[in-house]
């Protein structure tokens, strides 16, 4: 297959409307904007969200929630993953060799029956467990 014969397929590119050219185009005095209005004048533009002057919905509607921005510590169940109590030192370095982590994790909480017990092997302010 050559080429240099390539064309679009047959239908698919149209001529551009050309507004505003005369009573016998169709499209001529108005330009399709239809008769006085915000619509029809020059340069009409309007936000988004603009209803016509009408209060629009999101300033109708209530303020609501919160997102607070205090990070919430990774907990981990020490029953269920029983290698963090069996290490020596706990500290966040410790608790991801034996503990596969993501890399923005910057605290941990320790949680379960036997965590209290871990709380005079750890060494790391980021790591805590529940209770006193």
């Amino acid at each position: 297959m050559s080429l240099h014969n390539l064309q679009p397929a047959p239908g698919s590119i149209k001529e551009r409307k050309r507004i505003g050219r005369g009573q016998g185009s169709g499209t001529g005095k108005t330009a399709g904007k239809g008769n006085k209005g915000q619509k029809a004048r020059a340069g009409y533009n309007h936000k988004r969200g603009f209803e016509g002057g009408q209060q629009p919905l999101y300033r109708r509607l209530p303020k609501v929630g919160f997102v607070s921005h205090i990070e919430k510590p990774y907990v981990i169940n020490v029953e269920r993953i029983k290698a963090i109590a069996e290490l020596s030192e706990i500290t966040l370095e410790s608790i991801k060799s034996v503990h596969k982590l993501q890399k923005t994790v910057t605290r941990v909480k320790l949680i379960g029956a036997s965590a209290r017990d871990l709380a005079s092997k750890i060494k790391d302010e980021a790591v805590t467990t529940s209770g006193k």
